[in-house]
């Protein structure tokens, strides 16, 4: 069992293309994605406000396609949902990036 790290670097959008998706994960990096309806608009978000995302703390328990609660250092919360689409995506973010997971297996060969 792998505890998340303290500071996690999250991204939050309407919706992300494959790539952009998946090399935001390859920097260790989590995209989320406002639920239907929703949108930095329609929740009075600024994009100044600093966010508390809530993710399960231990690694095991995310699951592609969850959903979190963020909340805004000014008390607004809202749901999104975790896009690791794949199992691979979630190791390449346990591992802090696909750099650091591609380091990792070659130092075990």
């Amino acid at each position: 069992m792998k505890n998340l790290k303290v500071g996690v670097k999250a991204v939050i959008a309407k919706s992300f293309e494959r790539i952009h998706r998946s090399n935001l994960v390859g920097m260790g990096i989590i995209p989320l994605c406002f639920k239907s309806g929703e949108d930095a608009d329609s929740l009075g978000l600024t994009g100044h406000e600093r966010y508390t995302i809530n993710p399960p703390t231990d690694i095991s328990e995310i699951r592609p396609g969850q959903d979190v609660t963020v909340t805004t250092d000014n008390g607004k919360s809202f749901t999104c949902t975790v896009r690791f689409d794949t199992e691979v995506e979630l190791a390449y973010f346990n591992h802090g990036g696909i750099l650091p997971y591609v380091i990792r297996n070659l130092s075990k060969q």
